[in-house]
């Protein structure tokens, strides 16, 4: 079963992502916004994709306040967790930012939010899923 971490500060959009996930896509869901717990769910390899909030607001690493961007930089520069998809999910929808954003962090694909299409997020969460096994 293809199982999905949800990095996501705000418990709303946690629970409509897992809510998706899991009754519309039968996918497994775990969650956090602990960086450490990230790092170390991701090195574990007990998840198949990373949804990513770009704008987490409690996100501390090494004592410093971190981003979903960040924090997606620190999985793609480590050779153990780099393969892993990493979707970033996102109010930000301005021309532009799609682009800087996935530049920036080298994460596999850009979400924003709301979700407006159901089926085509699972959908394209599966696919990308898909491409680390």
């Amino acid at each position: 079963m293809t199982s999905v971490l949800i990095v996501e500060d705000d418990d709303t959009n946690l629970l409509v992502f897992s809510l998706i996930l899991t009754k519309r896509g039968g996918l497994k869901v775990k969650s956090t916004e602990d960086v450490e717990e990230v790092l170390k769910i991701a090195s574990s390899g007990e998840v198949d994709i990373i949804l990513m909030d770009v704008s987490l607001s409690q996100s501390i690493y090494q004592g410093e306040p971190v981003d979903g961007i960040r924090i997606t930089q620190i999985l793609k520069a480590n050779a153990t967790t780099a393969s892993l998809p990493v979707v970033l999910v996102t109010a930000h929808a301005m021309d532009g930012y799609r682009q800087k954003f996935l530049a920036e962090s080298g994460a596999d694909d850009y979400i924003t939010k709301p979700i407006l299409d159901q089926q085509e997020f699972v959908d394209r969460i599966k696919r990308l899923a898909e491409k680390k096994r």
